[in-house]
C-alpha cells in the first residue's frame, strides 16, 4: 500500500526521503536511507566544487541506489550544480529561490528537478517552469522555513494546483501515521528531516540528539533570530538558552543582541558564534545547547536514536498498518 508514483520516477521502493538538513546530512545518512529503500539527500550548498564532488563520490561507494541533491538558491550555485550534473546525480532540490533558470540545464543532464514551495500559486509557477516535483513544505517543518501555511492544508492545495505532479509533503512528519495523512492529502511521499537527526548516521552532535529526545510538542520556535551567515531567513529551532537570553532583553535588532559576536563553540567548520545559522558536528566543543538547533514541530514524537534504515522500516510498516486499519474499517 506505500508504493506511490514516486516510486517510480525516482527508482525507489518506499515514498520516503530523507530532507537534505544542512550540515546533518552526510554520505552515511544518505546512503543508509537509500539502501533502505528510501531516498537519502546531501546538503552541498555551502561546499566548495571539489567537496561537492568528494561527497558525491563517497556516497557513491556506499550505495548503488539513487539520491539526490539538495541546492540553496540564496546563494550562488552555477558551480555547484556543474560538478552535480558532471556526477550523475539523478535528482537536484533547490530551495529558496527560482529553480526555472537551472531546470533545462538538469533535465539536459538526464535529471530530475525537484523545488520546496510555500503556496499553491509557487507551485504552478514551478510546475510550467518545468520542475518535476514539487516538495511542499509546511510551516511545521525545522530548519528554515519560507512560508506560513501548516503542512496539510498546504499540501492539499499544492496537489489540486499542479494536477498530476508528484508532491512531496514536508514539516511535521515523524511517524507512520504521519506518513499515511499526507498520502491520504494526495501528496505521493514523505520528506522527513527531524526524525533522520535522532539517527545514529546523522552527522551532529550527540548533545544535540539527547535535547531533541527531551522535547515535547511545545519545544520549538519559528524565529529569524539565528541569522549570521543567513539573514532574513526565517527558521524553526528548538527553544535554547540563547534565545531566552533574547527574549528576555526584550527582542533587540541584530547588532544589538546580548552576546553577540560570542564564540559559542569550535569545530571543523571553525568557531560557532551565538545567533550564527550553523549546525553543530559531532567534534563541536562547546556551549551545543545554546547554538541554533534545528527541529521540527514533530519532534515530541521523536524517542529514540535509531539506524537510518530502522527509521525507514519503521515509518514504512507503521504507515502500512494505519492505512490497512482504515481499509478494513472502512469496509466493515
Amino acid at each position: 500500500m506505500m508504493r506511490t508514483t514516486i516510486c517510480d520516477q525516482l527508482g525507489i521502493e518506499v515514498p520516503i526521503i530523507q530532507a537534505p538538513m544542512g550540515g546533518a546530512s552526510c554520505p552515511a545518512l544518505a546512503a543508509a536511507v537509500s539502501n533502505a529503500g528510501g531516498l537519502g539527500m546531501l546538503a552541498l550548498s555551502w561546499h566548495s566544487p571539489d567537496g561537492v564532488r568528494e561527497e558525491i563520490r563517497r556516497t557513491k561507494m556506499l550505495t548503488s541506489r539513487p539520491f539526490g541533491v539538495n541546492l540553496i538558491l540564496a546563494f550562488p550555485q552555477d558551480e555547484r550544480l556543474a560538478v552535480c550534473l558532471e556526477e550523475g546525480v539523478p535528482l537536484i532540490s533547490f530551495f529558496w529561490g527560482d529553480p526555472a533558470p537551472f531546470v533545462e540545464r538538469v533535465h539536459e543532464a538526464g535529471a530530475l528537478v525537484a523545488s520546496t514551495v510555500s503556496s499553491a500559486a509557487e507551485a504552478r509557477l514551478a510546475a510550467r517552469a518545468g520542475v518535476d516535483i514539487l516538495v511542499a513544505q509546511g510551516w511545521e517543518a525545522g530548519g528554515h522555513v519560507r512560508g506560513e501555511i501548516a503542512t496539510l492544508p498546504l499540501v492539499r492545495s499544492v496537489v489540486e494546483a499542479v494536477g498530476s505532479r508528484p508532491v512531496l509533503a514536508a514539516g511535521g512528519i515523524v511517524d507512520g501515521a504521519g506518513v499515511a495523512a499526507i498520502l491520504a492529502m494526495g501528496a505521493s511521499g514523505a520528506w522527513v528531516g527531524t526524525r533522520f537527526l535522532a539517527s545514529e548516521e546523522a552527522s551532529v552532535h550527540p548533545r544535540y540528539q539527547e535535547l531533541l529526545l527531551a522535547a515535547d510538542e511545545t519545544a520549538t520556535v519559528h524565529t529569524s533570530l539565528f541569522d549570521i551567515g543567513w539573514p532574513d531567513a526565517p527558521h524553526r529551532i528548538l527553544r535554547n538558552s540563547t534565545y531566552e537570553m533574547w527574549e528576555a532583553a526584550g527582542h533587540p535588532v541584530t547588532g544589538a543582541r546580548p552576546g553577540e559576536n560570542e564564540t559559542l563553540a569550535t569545530g571543523s567548520f571553525g568557531r560557532m558564534l551565538r545567533y550564527s545559522s550553523t549546525t553543530p558536528g559531532p567534534d563541536a566543543e562547546g556551549d551545543i545547547e545554546g547554538l541554533s538547533l534545528w527541529s521540527g514541530q514533530g519532534v515530541g514524537r521523536v524517542e529514540t536514536i535509531l539506524p537510518a534504515a530502522a527509521i525507514v522500516r519503521e515509518l514504512t510498516e507503521d504507515c502500512d498498518r494505519i492505512l490497512r486499519d482504515l481499509a478494513r474499517s472502512a469496509a466493515a
